[in-house]
């Protein structure tokens, strides 16, 4: 398949701290690709760099062929970006949001239209898309952060943390979400600390750490290679820790 979202080399220093240091991957159409790594491991500021929001100090990103540096603007109509710090505008209702963003994306108003009833629909919204984000819980921002990063019909959808500080059954409701758009052809990139999301979701894996792609490849490549059972401990055992490291305590709870 040919790759959608390809980045090529990217580094982000920040003063003497190496955040990123030569990252290269890409995403084809119809696939989903975990970036896994603990806290501070570096994905957010990597996923920040692919949206355009950082510019890596090297290294090109590049969305459908188009360098996301060169033509911003162009590249990010086939975006749909979901931060782990993304805020709704509190006074207005998620219905309201949508329409907002469909606005800036230069969508016309029936398609708007159409684009809000059928995530609102998709997503559960039904009961509170007229409240205020202010009044909702965090599942429900959530639910209406995912559907302003779905509403254009990106051709790369590129999340933070989609399912962070969730309940089980919102945490899954994401995760479900994710898979539609991956048989709708597009590609998805997003990164956790949740092992067992990866193991459900990914077609292929990336794992980070200090700033690096230490290994990559399908769950079957990754357990296969480090002789293990579960995500976690193929993991812990790529990086030469055990059960006592700091990267042990990020990824507790997640077997």
């Amino acid at each position: 398949m040919a790759s959608t979202l390809v980045a090529e080399g990217l580094v982000k220093r920040f003063g003497p701290v190496a955040a990123v240091e030569r990252v290269s991957l890409a995403v084809a159409a119809g696939e989903v690709v975990g970036l896994l790594g603990p806290n501070g491991a570096g994905k957010t500021t990597t996923l920040r760099m692919l949206a355009g929001i950082l510019t890596p100090d090297e290294g090109r990103v590049r969305i459908g062929g188009i360098d996301i540096h060169e033509q911003p603007l162009e590249a990010k109509r086939r975006l749909g970006f979901l931060s782990g710090d993304t805020q709704l505008y509190q006074r207005l209702t998620a219905r309201e949001v949508l329409r907002y963003f469909g606005r800036l994306y230069g969508m016309p108003d029936d398609r708007i239209e159409a684009r809000t009833a059928q995530l609102v629909a998709e997503l559960e919204m039904e009961e509170y898309a007229g409240r205020p984000c202010g009044t909702l819980s965090s599942g429900q921002k959530q639910r209406a952060n995912i559907a302003r990063a779905f509403l254009h019909e990106p051709d790369v959808l590129v999340l933070d943390e989609p399912t962070v500080a969730l309940d089980v059954v919102s945490g899954q409701f994401i995760v479900e979400s994710i898979r539609r758009q991956r048989q709708a052809g597009r590609a998805v990139l997003f990164s956790t600390h949740i092992m067992s999301e990866a193991e459900y979701l990914c077609d292929r894996i990336l794992l980070l750490h200090r700033g690096r792609i230490i290994d990559e490849g399908t769950l079957e490549d990754l357990l296969g290679r480090a002789g293990s059972r579960n995500l976690t401990d193929a993991f812990l055992l790529r990086v030469g820790r055990g059960s006592g490291s700091h990267a042990a305590a990020d990824l507790a709870g997640e077997r």
